[in-house]
């Protein structure tokens, strides 16, 4: 299927081609006909399924064909996100959707002054897209109104729960108008937010493409088991390798994504981190410099990393492995996009051996092991033979490196086992 297919205006259709796109993804080709026949949606798809699209450019369609406003512009769609960085990036796609329109939206978020968020307001939008917390400032200051809308897309329901947004979510609800057009996108859908789905969705249709608990086939994954002291020494070695041009790095703590910075920086690679402690400024410099390869590496949290959408980013790498199955899934879908293949590496120590088998099980397969590198740390499930003279042989049953494709001798001489 095409995009000329789904009965698309053509500006929007001229401004997709500008883009380079011509077919739309599987979310995009089911979701964009039901939200243009005015029906709420329930979606459930992972980062990089090109969700921002899929109600983007339908909305922009529905608001065009729509009465034009005589004077100032009341919003007609509010778009609600969790960071600031994901509400950027999905201003960014409405502007280059909607070029060939005349159709004003405008991005608020908090960490920077209002002014010129207050008169972008004032100036009046058709399209509003907001993070909780500035939003609820806004409307208590006045300077917004939600009675006119007629569209309310709520985008990654489950991380506003895992941030706390959910009771300003309820609160932003509560001044919607009845009887709108709801659109609720979650990449996964734990209790409570089926529970927010049920509340706010009136007969929703449903669209579910790739769940959560699975991982795009672009995207190369690889083990190495190291401990924990050696992670810093092995990063390094891994960047080592010139191939690879930029890497977005998880770490799951904000001073561990500064730690990791500087350790990189006194090797010599560029690396910025990006996290709730920086400054809105801060965070869009280090973004602005990946994106332009300025900066070889970032370093980013999982919340701030949400909203992070890289063409052609060649790898992720674990630095810490994530104790939630779900966020690996989101983690590595930073790479492998639209089609394009990725590689993604993550550290596994001692202790994070738990959550190894956690995301194994999830993702339904046994991620391939690196053997071949300096800081390689036998796993558990390695059998110790004690021979004579204290000389102790490991044995691996059928082990295959994944380093060589190739079968391995089943002992391994001159390598002592910690289990």
């Amino acid at each position: 299927m095409t995009f000329k297919e789904l009965n698309l205006i053509a500006p929007v259709l001229q401004a997709l081609e500008t883009e380079g796109y011509t077919q739309p993804t599987p979310i995009q080709e089911q979701a964009i006909p039901i939200v243009m026949e005015r029906k709420d949606l329930l979606g459930c798809a992972q980062t990089g399924t090109g969700k921002t699209a899929a109600f983007a450019i339908p909305i922009l369609q529905i608001l065009d064909s729509a009465p034009k406003d005589n004077g100032h512009k009341a919003i007609k769609c509010l778009i609600l996100t969790p960071t600031r960085e994901l509400a950027i990036q999905i201003g960014d796609s409405f502007k280059a959707y909607g070029r060939n329109l005349h159709i004003k939206h405008t991005v608020i978020f908090g960490g920077v002054p209002q002014g010129a968020q207050v008169q972008a307001l004032k100036h009046g939008v058709d399209i509003l897209i907001a993070t909780p917390g500035r939003l609820m400032d806004l409307i208590g200051q006045k300077y917004i109104s939600l009675r006119n809308i007629e569209i309310f897309v709520l985008d990654e329901a489950d991380r506003m729960l895992d941030m706390g947004f959910i009771h300003d979510v309820k609160k932003v609800v509560t001044q919607l108008p009845v009887q709108r057009q709801t659109l609720f996108f979650s990449a996964t859908m734990p209790p409570e937010i089926q529970k927010l789905a049920n509340t706010i969705l009136t007969k929703p249709e449903k669209v579910e493409v790739t769940p959560a608990s699975t991982t795009a086939e672009t995207v190369q994954q690889v083990i190495f088991f190291v401990e924990k002291k050696d992670k810093k020494q092995l990063l390094t070695h891994v960047l080592s390798d010139k191939n690879i041009e930029r890497a977005l790095v998880f770490t799951r703590t904000k001073h561990g994504a500064d730690k990791v910075v500087k350790d990189l920086s006194r090797v010599g690679i560029t690396a910025e981190a990006i996290h709730g402690n920086k400054s809105q400024g801060a965070r869009q410099r280090a973004l602005t410099n990946f994106k332009a390869a300025t900066t070889r590496v970032l370093v980013a949290t999982d919340i701030a990393a949400r909203g992070i959408d890289i063409d052609e980013l060649s790898h992720v790498i674990n630095f810490e492995m994530p104790n939630v199955p779900e966020t690996y899934v989101h983690r590595i879908g930073r790479t492998g996009r639209a089609g394009a293949s990725g590689i993604a590496y993550s550290f596994c120590d001692e202790e994070e051996m738990d959550d190894l088998k956690s995301i194994q099980k999830l993702i339904g397969i046994k991620i391939p092991v690196i053997e071949n590198h300096p800081y390689h740390m036998l796993a558990p499930g390695l059998v110790k033979i004690n021979l004579p003279k204290n000389k102790e042989v490991v044995r691996r049953p059928n082990a295959v490196s994944a380093s060589s494709g190739g079968n391995k001798r089943n002992f391994n001489t001159n390598r002592r086992s910690r289990w």
